[in-house]
């Protein structure tokens, strides 16, 4: 099948109805069980948990404390594996540990880089055909923003990344997700930030030393088949797949993340306090200065949140004062690796941000169907990281080390 031609049939199966999808992913019930007295996602940010995800899916470690393992509740049982920057047995305290990769020392990060670069490049490997199927890749903010026993707290308060592949042929034959789930708030009708301050978000943006990641234009790298994602600032990788082999390209994509921070950071900070003083730790305060902090509507919109912040104390408690956001490198319909990043305060999932709601299922049964194909290649992507000399294998009673 040539590349024209994938391109129509995708377009063609999304031309039947463009809408974002619910998924049902099944997966093997884990047997841990919570102690007494203790809401789940409290032991899930235990070093206990976090040592039993070693020992039962950890497939690699290194001696930078990057850890690779499978994902025991997935969001996708065709490939479906990530990479966490494991800080649990010598960072006790769950909410002092890194969450963001402006956090994790410069060593720790370009490994973390390679390994990206490794796992992206097999993924579109395997799954050559952007017709076919959707590969994505990417990470989650896990900020301390909420109390630990709010709802829709993160589980794991390390980093992590995710690596996903979805058929879309299943993406396509799935029910419709409900398009009012708050977790769908990507940028679109809802978003804080598009509503009000699009342009001076953009602008920001726009002032950042970008040469290998080329903005999109409005809707280019939207999915044909979910519609998303929606009103996100995106960019193309120059080059493609070849483009992750540039340490220019590592550089910007935390760029990217950078200047997300510190728009975010600057607005709630004037959400806070009325004409609160240029933060003192920004990674481009010139900018921030220049487009922020002398644009209209976005103090006009800082005053509009804030006075609702007074009036409305529900309202006030759903906001992340502090950055909240998902970054990710996405295959769009024409073969592009595109790269966008969120701007919400909900706290969606990662494969939300295109549209595709996973609603997982205890289904032993059909988990192990799927578990064969799903192990070969995670264990082959194990092997390809030994190879490059990034970590040694990890036994566990489902596979050897080696």
């Amino acid at each position: 099948m040539t590349l024209l031609d994938s391109r129509f049939r995708g377009n063609d199966i999304a031309a039947m109805i463009s809408a974002p999808r619910e998924i049902v992913t099944p997966y093997r019930p884990i047997p841990l069980e919570v102690p007494e007295g203790m809401k789940p996602n409290e032991f899930f940010n235990s070093a206990e948990n976090l040592a039993d995800l070693v020992h039962n899916n950890g497939l690699l470690a290194n001696p930078e404390g990057l850890l690779f393992y499978r994902k025991a509740i997935g969001h996708s049982n065709l490939f479906d594996g990530s990479i966490i920057y494991n800080t649990s047995q010598r960072i006790l305290d769950p909410l002092g540990r890194p969450v963001r990769r402006s956090q994790v020392p410069e060593p720790v990060r370009h490994v973390w880089n390679r390994m990206n670069r490794i796992a992206l490049e097999f993924m579109l490997e395997r799954y050559p055909d952007p017709a076919r199927h959707l590969v994505l890749a990417g990470e989650a903010s896990l900020d301390a923003t909420w109390p630990l026993t709010a709802p829709g707290v993160p589980s794991i308060r390390m980093l992590h990344n995710h690596f996903i592949v979805f058929d879309k042929d299943d993406l396509a034959a799935a029910a419709p997700a409900d398009p009012d789930n708050p977790n769908l708030t990507d940028g679109g009708q809802h978003s804080l930030f598009q509503a009000h301050m699009r342009d001076a978000y953009r602008a920001f943006f726009a002032g950042l030393d970008l040469k290998l990641l080329a903005p999109c234009e409005r809707g280019e790298c939207r999915l044909a088949l979910t519609g998303y994602p929606q009103g996100l600032p995106s960019w193309e990788v120059k080059g493609g797949a070849a483009g992750l082999g540039e340490v220019r390209f590592w550089h910007e994509y935390d760029m990217l993340l950078k200047g997300f921070l510190d728009f975010y950071r600057t607005f709630f900070s004037q959400v806070s306090t009325r004409n609160a003083p240029m933060l003192p730790d920004l990674y481009f305060p010139a900018l921030v200065e220049e487009r922020l902090l002398f644009d209209n509507d976005f103090l006009r919109t800082a005053k509009m949140v804030r006075e609702r912040c007074i009036k409305d104390a529900r309202y006030a408690n759903a906001i992340r004062w502090q950055p909240a956001f998902k970054q990710l490198i996405y295959r769009n319909d024409a073969g592009q690796l595109i790269v966008t990043i969120s701007q919400n305060s909900i706290g969606n999932a990662i494969t939300e941000l295109l549209g595709v709601v996973v609603k997982r299922v205890p289904d032993a049964e059909a988990y192990a169907r799927a578990e064969p194909q799903l192990l070969e290649q995670l264990l082959e992507l194990r092997r390809r990281f030994v190879e490059a000399d990034l970590g040694e294998g990890i036994a566990t009673p489902y596979w050897p080390a080696q």
